[in-house]
């Protein structure tokens, strides 16, 4: 997120915004699946230490994309000749960033209030061990990646803020099941419907903040928010971890995921609308509502 989707969106075509947004949110999800076939492979055997080095690996992809992966084009032309000037147009656009910091923060709240304890969840409730919950992550990190490029490409037909409604909405429909399960073939399916349903809204993402943000501070104001979000959205764990004592996982987990999907909608819903923005075009930076 951040100056990756920035430098991926600008590149992308216009046409294809949708779905090679949806493309690059789920390497979040490929990493996902990844992480999840080596702790099944790695963990049982060789304990978590290996796990760290391995983990450090895909960060040498920085050194292709530093050496061989041009600038765009867009940033070439509306780049700021100095700091201060950067530093005006970012206080230019402090609501817009504001609105993308909630905005950030509901859709964090949203993915790590129903992946980060569900380890925990499938442990505590249901008993299951290492490998089986690794089996299990990695079947949901599946419907992850399906429902972020599927949802990515619908949002080029109905819209950005429209695409992330449905698929939260869509997602509250699945909480009962993900969450109280009475077997465990509707467990695996609540699991896999739910990442489906989660990334599916997440996958619009790249493309909807990008185009929301002015040419002048895009590489800036995405990625910043985005962390902003982050860092309000990172207490969720100890929330969930803190009504499940006075309750089971279950029924933690199901309230948070209910409470963070409305918030998150409601966010995309009230905010505006770029769909299509060619980039690279002086004017205003936030348009009508469209879609």
């Amino acid at each position: 997120m951040g100056v990756g989707a920035s430098l991926a969106m600008e590149k992308a075509p216009v046409r294809l915004r949708g779905l090679l947004s949806g493309l690059l949110q789920q390497g979040y999800a490929v990493g996902n699946l990844l992480a999840a076939v080596c702790y099944f492979v790695v963990f049982p055997r060789y304990g978590w230490r290996p796990m760290f080095f391995i983990g450090g690996l895909p960060a040498l992809v920085a050194l292709f994309i530093r050496f061989r992966v041009k600038e765009s084009e867009v940033w070439q032309r509306t780049k700021h000749g100095s700091w201060s000037d950067l530093g005006r147009a970012i206080w230019g656009n402090w609501r817009l960033f504001l609105y993308l910091v909630l905005l950030m923060a509901g859709m964090n709240f949203a993915s790590h209030g129903t992946q980060d304890m569900y380890p925990t969840f499938l442990q505590r409730d249901w008993g299951f061990e290492p490998k089986a919950r690794a089996a299990l992550t990695a079947l949901s990190a599946v419907g992850a990646i399906a429902g972020g490029v599927l949802f990515g490409l619908r949002s080029d037909r109905i819209g950005r803020r429209r695409t992330i409604v449905l698929a939260l909405g869509l997602a509250i429909l699945v909480v009962p099941l993900w969450a109280f399960a009475p077997n465990l073939p509707l467990l695996v399916l609540g699991a896999f419907i739910m990442q489906f349903m989660v990334q599916g809204a997440w996958g619009v993402i790249p493309a909807h903040i990008t185009e929301l943000s002015p040419d002048s501070v895009r590489g800036f104001l995405p990625g910043f928010a985005y962390q902003c979000g982050v860092l309000i959205a990172s207490s969720v764990v100890y929330l969930e971890a803190l009504f499940a004592t006075h309750a089971s996982y279950a029924v933690s987990m199901a309230l948070t995921a209910v409470t963070v999907f409305t918030f998150a909608a409601a966010m995309a819903a009230v905010g505006r609308e770029r769909r299509g923005a060619e980039f690279g075009e002086t004017g205003a930076p936030t348009l009508a509502r469209r879609g």
